[in-house]
């Protein structure tokens, strides 16, 4: 868990899995915190077993339809509606993670700041990694500004990532980013893939936040059933001092 020239702020290995609906008191909540699903698939309240399991220190995500056609799926964030939990403004923010095969699966792991109440600032979302299944050589990492309301996106800058077909179903691969004053860089397996400078509306802390989704713009009607995606650890960074 040490990486040089950074200080450990948050980890989550899955040897357990601490969460509830919308907290309080839980390393993560099942919803996002202004209470927006997503996606052709609830994100369901946690039950013992689903969304989330936990084996062997590996955090199962499963997305599966319901007997009235309806899919059911999980999302985690390190904050709650009340605006408590992880958040971080700068530093590294790091996932290692198997992604779930077939069209229809949208997995993502994500920043988004939570601005108080006080502030007519953006919010900025960075999408470290965003998946569409039927694109199997590919994944998207993506800067956004939402205005406060978050009734349309504003400014965005995205780039694809290509990869070996069907690798980031078949193994574990750890995506990461650095976000400092300056620039947020990109990084899969270790490795940079891009980077943009940091947008000079950034002015607050972030959460973190994962999920299986799925849509997205795309077909779910060959999503196969059930359909899980797989998450080793997630880990936050702040340089040290």
């Amino acid at each position: 868990m040490e990486k040089a020239g950074y200080t450990l702020t948050f980890n989550d290995e899955f040897d357990t899995i601490d969460v509830s609906a919308n907290g309080p008191g839980t390393k993560w909540t099942a919803h996002t915190p202004w209470h927006g699903d997503f996606g052709d698939a609830l994100f369901a309240d946690p039950v013992p077993g689903f969304p989330f399991s936990v084996d062997n220190g590996i955090l199962r995500i499963e997305a599966r339809k319901r007997a009235d056609g309806k899919w059911e799926s999980g999302l985690l964030a390190s904050v709650d509606a009340r605006n408590v939990g992880f958040k971080q403004q700068y530093g590294y923010f790091e996932m290692r993670a198997k992604l779930p095969p077939g069209e229809g699966v949208w997995p993502a792991f994500w920043l988004d700041s939570m601005v108080p109440s006080q502030f007519d600032d953006p919010s900025l979302e960075i999408d470290v990694m965003e998946y569409y299944g039927q694109f199997n050589d590919v994944y998207h990492s993506t800067v956004k500004l939402w205005p406060k309301d978050r009734t349309q996106i504003g400014p965005f800058w995205n780039t694809r990532v290509p990869v070996r077909a069907n690798s980031l179903t078949t193994d574990f691969h750890t995506w990461g980013v650095s976000v400092e004053p300056d620039l947020i860089i990109f990084y899969l397996d270790g490795v940079e893939t891009w980077r943009t400078k940091t947008p000079e509306t950034h002015k607050h802390e972030m959460m973190i936040l994962v999920n299986l989704a799925l849509g997205g713009g795309w077909s779910i009607a060959n999503t196969p059933n059930p359909s899980y995606m797989y998450v080793d650890y997630i880990r936050a960074y702040k340089k040290a001092a």
